[in-house]
């Protein structure tokens, strides 16, 4: 860096990226509706003015977090499931354990905390939060669910509900970890939560019992 550059200075096409991330743990840390424009360029190293080359309100950064942070970390999975996939009784606690290994990477669980508390007066946030994370890890589910039905391994049924079935303890569990740990809750390793969900749940799921 030169003498007398400005230390908040920094590559313009790093800058985006940077903000992202700061806003992603303001807004896990103060919610959607104490979070300040000035408190995510600070945290960022930014000005605000240059924070409003990039996004002009508080929404499209809170879409940009959703969809260019969050949404990326779920696809990561993706691979496991497209293409030929391994066993369905293989195959699913990896997912699981994956999501929640995401869910350890970054604060899923304030901002799904926020996204529930404020979803009544910022009904866009809630849209995006699912559209982006949420049904992208279900669908993942869904897939998996589905061509293991095709391949004669999971029984029928819904494969929607069987994906809400598998996903919805993960949840609770992120959402345990931020809500209730805080106020004097035995912690839960997330892990191990996916492993033992999983093999509980595909115990009635599978046609063949595992061996």
């Amino acid at each position: 860096m030169a003498d007398g550059e400005p230390r908040w200075r920094r590559r313009k096409t790093a800058r985006p990226g940077e903000i992202l991330e700061a806003a992603l743990a303001v807004f896990a840390d103060k919610g959607f509706a104490a979070a300040r424009l000035s408190d995510i360029a600070a945290k960022a190293g930014v000005s605000k003015a240059a924070l409003y080359v990039y996004f002009e309100t508080k929404t499209d950064l809170f879409r940009a977090v959703a969809n260019q942070v969050a949404a990326p970390n779920i696809e990561r999975l993706r691979p496991l499931v497209d293409g030929e996939p391994g066993r369905f009784a293989e195959m699913m606690p990896v997912i699981l354990s994956g999501i929640a290994k995401v869910a350890e990477d970054m604060p899923l669980g304030g901002i799904a905390k926020m996204v529930i508390g404020e979803s009544r007066n910022f009904p866009e946030i809630a849209s995006v939060w699912r559209e982006a994370v949420i049904e992208r890890a279900l669908s993942m589910i869904v897939q998996l669910v589905e061509q293991a039905q095709k391949k004669g391994e999971v029984r029928a049924g819904d494969p929607r509900l069987y994906g809400l079935s598998l996903l919805g303890p993960m949840i609770m569990g992120v959402l345990w970890t931020e809500v209730a740990v805080p106020a004097g809750g035995a912690p839960i390793d997330l892990h191990k939560l996916a492993a033992q969900h999983a093999g509980v749940l595909m115990d009635g799921m599978l046609v063949e019992a595992r061996r």
